[in-house]
C-alpha cells in the first residue's frame, strides 16, 4: 500500500556571500540597511532556460521573479536585497555540473529549483560536495533525497507520492481492471513507472504492457508502432510518464490510433497550458495527476495565479506554483538563519514550518527519504479546452465524465 505521510512545515535558511557583506552577521542582522544601498544577498537558481525542456524552466523562472519581488517589498533579508543568479542547466547532465559551478563561482549562498531529475540528481551531489544547501522545487525521483545528501531539501514530493490522489480515484471512482503503462526511461520517467505497477500488483490491475521510450527518440513515426499493439486490445486505462513534447506525441497518435482507453497522464508535461494549446482535440477527457491548481485552495494561491496571469499573459501550473513557495520559504529561512554559514542554513531549514501557496512545507524524514516535503496530490479532467479539477471530492469542481461514454 502507498506510504501514509504526516505534514508539517518550518522554515528555510540561506547563505550570504557577497562584497561588502559585514563581517559580523548578528551586526547584518540587528543594523538593517536600505534596499537600494545595502549589499544583495545572491540565491542561484539552476534551471533548463534552453532546450526542449525550456517551457519548464521558463515557467519557474517567471514564478522566481515575481516571487523575488514579493521579498524584496517586503524588506529583502533584514534590509538587503534578495538578487538570484541564474544558470541554464539545460536539461542535461554535462550542463548540470557546470551550472553549480557557476553558481559557486557567482557568489550564491544557496540553490533554489532544479527540474529534470537526472540533471537535478547531479546538481544535488555537486552542491553538496560543495557544501552549499541546495533546496529542489521540481525534480521529482525518489532517488534524490534518499541518498545522505546532508545540504539537499526538497519541497515536492517524490514521484512516488505524485499519484497518490490518482490511485485514490482508481479505486473508488473509475475502477480500471487493466492499464498499460508507457513512459520515458529517464530516472523521473522509470520511478514513476514503477510506483504505478505496484499499484497496480496490488489492487489487481491487470497490467495489459509496459511501453519504455527514450525521451529523444519520441517521435510520431518511432512511437506509433510502440503504441498500435494497444488497438487489439485496449486497456481501460493508458498511463503515461513524460515531458511536455512527447506527451504531445503520444496522445496525438493514440487518437490517430483510435485507442478507446481513458488517457492519463502522471503530471509532468500533462499539465501545462501549452499541452492543452498544442493537443487540442486530442486530449479531450484525458486525466492527469497534478500536484496543486487554482483548486487547491492555499493560502495566496489565487494572488498568484491572477499575478502571473497578469504579468505573462498565461496560466500558471503546479511547476511555477513551486517555485514561487520555494523561494519564499528560503527568503524566510535566510532571515531566521543564526548566520550564513552552511551549518546555520541547514538548522533553519530543519525548523522549516511554513504554509505557501504550494501547501505547508515541513523537511522531514520517514521511510527512506531525508529532508523531505510532502503534499496532497489531486486529479485533472480536460474539458473545454482547459483543467477541472475532479479529485478529490471535496477540492472538485466537477464529476469525472468517462471520454468513451
Amino acid at each position: 500500500m502507498k506510504k501514509k505521510l504526516r505534514k508539517i512545515t518550518r522554515a528555510l535558511p540561506l547563505m550570504l556571500a557577497a562584497a561588502g557583506v559585514l563581517a559580523c552577521f548578528g551586526a547584518a542582522f540587528s543594523l538593517p540597511a536600505s534596499a537600494e544601498t545595502a549589499s544583495p544577498v545572491p540565491v542561484g537558481i539552476p534551471l533548463p532556460l534552453s532546450g526542449d525542456l525550456r517551457s519548464f524552466g521558463i515557467m519557474m523562472k517567471n514564478s522566481f521573479e515575481l516571487a523575488a519581488e514579493q521579498i524584496n517589498r517586503d524588506g529583502g533579508i533584514h534590509g538587503r536585497p534578495l538578487t538570484l543568479v541564474y544558470a541554464d542547466d539545460k536539461g542535461e547532465r554535462k550542463a548540470a555540473e557546470q551550472a553549480v559551478a557557476e553558481l559557486t563561482a557567482a557568489g550564491a549562498v544557496m540553490l533554489v529549483g532544479g527540474y529534470a531529475s537526472d540533471p537535478t540528481y547531479r546538481m544535488a551531489k555537486k552542491a553538496d560536495d560543495r557544501d552549499l544547501p541546495f533546496l529542489i522545487c521540481t525534480a521529482s525521483a525518489d532517488k534524490i533525497t534518499q541518498v545522505g545528501l546532508k545540504n539537499v531539501y526538497r519541497l515536492n514530493p517524490p514521484i512516488s507520492e505524485y499519484t497518490g490522489g490518482l490511485e485514490d480515484f482508481f479505486l473508488k471512482d473509475l475502477k480500471p481492471r487493466s492499464m498499460a503503462i508507457v513512459y520515458e526511461d529517464s530516472m523521473f520517467g522509470t520511478n514513476a513507472a514503477t510506483s504505478m505497477m505496484g499499484f497496480c500488483r496490488e489492487n489487481a490491475v491487470e497490467i495489459r504492457t509496459l511501453i519504455g521510450y527514450p525521451r529523444e527518440k519520441a517521435r510520431p513515426a518511432y512511437m506509433r508502432p510502440l503504441l498500435a499493439p494497444l488497438t487489439a486490445d485496449p486497456p481501460d486505462v493508458v498511463y503515461m510518464v513524460s515531458y511536455l513534447e512527447d506527451a504531445l506525441v503520444l496522445v496525438k497518435e493514440m487518437q490517430k490510433l483510435k485507442i478507446p482507453s481513458v488517457l492519463c497522464g502522471g503530471a509532468g508535461g500533462f499539465t501545462q497550458p501549452a499541452f492543452l494549446a498544442s493537443a487540442g482535440a486530442a486530449a479531450d477527457g484525458m486525466i492527469t495527476a497534478a500536484l496543486w491548481s487554482r483548486c487547491s485552495g492555499y493560502p495566496g494561491t489565487e494572488a498568484y495565479y491572477r499575478q502571473y496571469l497578469s504579468r505573462y499573459g498565461s496560466e500558471p501550473d503546479y511547476h511555477g506554483v513551486e517555485a514561487y513557495s520555494a523561494l519564499l520559504v528560503a527568503a524566510d529561512a535566510l532571515k531566521r538563519a543564526e548566520s550564513f554559514s552552511s551549518r546555520s542554513i541547514r538548522k533553519a531549514l530543519d525548523a522549516t514550518y511554513r504554509m505557501t501557496p504550494f501547501g505547508p512545507v515541513k523537511f522531514y524524514t520517514y521511510e527512506n527519504f531525508e529532508r523531505q516535503n510532502t503534499v496532497r496530490t489531486i486529479v485533472l479532467q480536460v474539458a473545454g479546452g482547459g483543467f477541472r479539477c475532479i479529485w478529490p471530492p471535496d477540492l472538485a469542481e466537477a464529476a469525472f465524465v468517462h471520454p468513451g461514454r
